[in-house]
Order: structure tokens, then sequence, then C-alpha cells
């Protein structure tokens, strides 16, 4: 039969198309396909959160070695068990209870593809008909693209740019109801660069069970802080409300194709046991990709092994990004920038719009992620993660674009 002629039962999933088009990803397809393809010049990637490619990001030699060693000894060719393996977990574990007051054990801790993956299984394990999640605004897109595959209502709070991009918890209170099942915190701020002090921290788990809601810890930036206030896991106040902590090796290790992360319950009173969602989240793991086995391998030695001297070296390189970046932002014309970043990889800046960011691309090979994919029109994330020389190059090239187009 002739292909015309016959009708055939499959059908793509549009939802999918018009998910993926609102994250980091899916823009950034958009500002390459803008890119002037006859400029000489270097790209100056300012829009990505993956510092791994430049010389002065490198991972610890700690865990290059511990990588090579699991995979010459033959011993993790196998398949892993779902939840992970037992000593890799042990050592997630022992690491997180570095910052806690009490302590997690092994069973606590699940292993994850990144910590997307780690988000992905959280929002399935919370998608019941009818319930809602409170997010960030702005925050990290893939918290929306998966909670609408899931089907899962997403209802906006503030965050505030004058209180250093804190949580206006008023209106987290005003958007709660009895269908509310959890609310997102991203600490060490994506895309903000906010740090959150441990008296803040406290009040939202305050206010997180007065509401009956659990609390979701992104902590995939934890540790990598270099202004005035210390980094404070959301974990510490487990006691007072249920939290998930989702995390990984990503960012502090400069290694995000490795593609390992980790879901905890933080919850020293077993409510999210007593509730079911510690099952569930081992049901979805069931039916779930499981991260590389060498690299759980690896865990330990990466974890036990690591000087505090690396972590230094990559806070010392993102505080003088961050100084580098805010300086030179003041001098720019058009852009404003409310808060110097204190941790992460990121800063929001006021205000550039969607075309002008695409313009920029195609006229300085600069890329910007527009505020629009994080939750904010008219503003920008900047990425500083990135060779110093070449952020100054981008920054000044920027410069030369706003003071261009002010004059037209």
């Amino acid at each position: 039969m002739e292909n015309g002629s016959k009708r055939w039962g499959f059908r793509a999933n549009k939802s999918l198309g018009s998910s993926s088009s609102i994250t980091v990803r899916g823009v950034l397809n958009l500002l390459v396909d803008s890119l002037n393809k006859e400029d000489t010049r270097e790209v100056v990637p300012l829009a990505h959160g993956d510092p791994s490619a430049f010389p002065c990001f490198r991972t610890t030699p700690v865990a290059d070695e511990a990588v090579a060693d699991a995979v010459r000894s033959a011993k993790y060719n196998h398949y892993s068990p779902t939840v992970g393996l037992l000593p890799a977990r042990r050592s997630v574990a022992d690491y997180l209870n570095r910052d806690l007051p009490y302590k997690l054990s092994p069973d606590d801790v699940f292993l994850t593809l990144g910590c997307t993956q780690a988000i992905e299984i959280t929002l399935t394990v919370l998608a019941q008909p009818g319930a809602n999640i409170l997010l960030p605004k702005p925050g990290f897109p893939y918290y929306e693209a998966r909670a609408a595959h899931s089907h899962l209502e997403v209802r906006h709070f503030d965050l505030i740019p004058e209180n250093g991009w804190e949580v206006d918890l008023d209106a987290v209170e005003a958007l709660a109801d009895e269908n509310t099942v959890a609310m997102v915190i991203i600490n060490p701020g994506n895309p903000c660069g906010s740090v959150y002090s441990y008296q803040h921290l406290q009040k939202i788990a305050e206010t997180a069970k007065k509401l009956g809601i659990m609390v979701i810890a992104d902590e995939v930036y934890g540790h990598l802080t270099f202004g005035n206030t210390p980094f404070v896991p959301m974990g510490v106040f487990g006691s007072i409300v249920p939290v998930l902590t989702l995390g990984s090796i990503s960012k502090r290790w400069i290694v995000p194709g490795w593609r390992i992360g980790w879901l905890v319950t933080s919850d020293p009173h077993g409510i999210l046991q007593e509730s079911g969602v510690v099952e569930s989240i081992k049901g979805c793991l069931n039916i779930s990709s499981d991260p590389v086995t060498f690299i759980q391998g690896a865990i330990p030695q990466i974890i036990d092994n690591t000087t505090e001297d690396f972590f230094v070296k990559i806070n010392n390189i993102l505080r003088e990004a961050a100084d580098i970046c805010y300086k030179k932002i003041q001098d720019i014309p058009c852009i404003t920038l409310p808060h110097k970043p204190e941790g992460s990889m990121f800063v929001m800046a006021l205000m550039m719009t969607w075309t002008s960011v695409i313009k920029l691309a195609k006229e300085e090979s600069v890329m910007l992620l527009p505020g629009v994919a994080v939750g904010l029109k008219n503003w920008l994330r900047i990425t500083f993660s990135i060779e110093p020389e070449s952020l100054e190059q981008g920054l000044d090239r920027m410069k030369a674009f706003c003071q261009r187009h002010s004059r037209k």
C-alpha cells in the first residue's frame, strides 16, 4: 500500500515540544541559531551554567583518578541497584552529615542521574490529581517543564530583589491551599546568585510547617559561596518540616557531564516514610534509568579525598569573576544590577528584552539568557563562571552594544 493512502495510528506527543521550549537548553538552542556565522570572534557564553570547558575550572585530579580506578578495578561493570550502590550512598550521607544537627543514613539517600533526575522523581511522586506546587519566580525552568509534563499545577511566589532575592513568605501563604504539596527553594540561588541566611531559612521552614507542606531544597550549588553569608543546608530544619534535598557533584566538583546526583529525605521524624513518599520514590526509581555504575563506584574516593584547597580555589575564582561582573555592569547603560551575587554562578540584571538578547548574540557573539526563560521579563541571567579574560571581553561587548543602540 502506498504511504499516502495509509492512515497511520501513531502521532507525536506535542506537549513535549511545548514543555522543552521553556527549558534553558531550549532557549540556548534558539540563541545559537541567532549567532552570526561570519563573525570570526570567539563566542562568549554568558548564558550557560557549565564551566567545565574552561581550564581554570578543571576538576580536581582526585576525581579523575577515582573514576579511572573504578573503571580499572572491573568491579563496576554490572547494573546498579535502583537506589544506588551502598558505599556511594553512605559517602553522600556522611558528606551531608557534616552540616546537619542529626545523622542521615544511607537509606535516606537515593542516587540519581544528576540533579535533573532528582527533580523528575520528586515531581512525579508528588503529582496527585488536583495537586499544586509552589515555585520561585525567578527560578530554574526545568521545574515548570517537568510539572507540566506530570500535570502538576504550578503557582509562583516572588523572590524580592531588594531583599537579596529572599522568598516573599506572605505570597507563599496566600498562594497555598489544601491541595498544595510542596514549595521549592533554590539555595544558593539559580538564577539570582543569592545565599539565604539561617534566619530566613528557618522562617521558610516554619511557614511550610504552618501550611502542612514539604520543602524541596535544590542545593546543587551548595557550598559555592563567596560573599558574607555562609551556606546553610535546608536539612538543618528537617525537625521542623520534612525536606527533600536535591544535590549532585556536578557544580562543586565541576563535572556536570558525569551525571550523578542525589535525592535525600532530610526528615528525622519519619513523616515522609509514614506518608508513603519514600516508597513512591523507590517505585519511581524502579522504572527509571540509573547513574553510571563506575561513577557511583568512584564517589567514596571523590568525596573522601578531595581537599579543601580545591574548593577554596574554585570559590576564589568565582569571587573574582563575580567582582568583575558586578563592577563592569555598573558602567553599562540600560542595565541595572540590584544585588551583588554571593553564591552559585549567576546574577540577575535588569533590563534587556528578548529581542535585544537575540540582537546581542547576532551583533557581538555574546550569549545571555533572557529573563523570560527563568520567569522574569526584561531581565537577564548572566553566567560569570568562565575564564576571567573572556568574561571581561563579553561584558565589554555588551557595553559597546548598549552604547550603540542607546544612541539610535
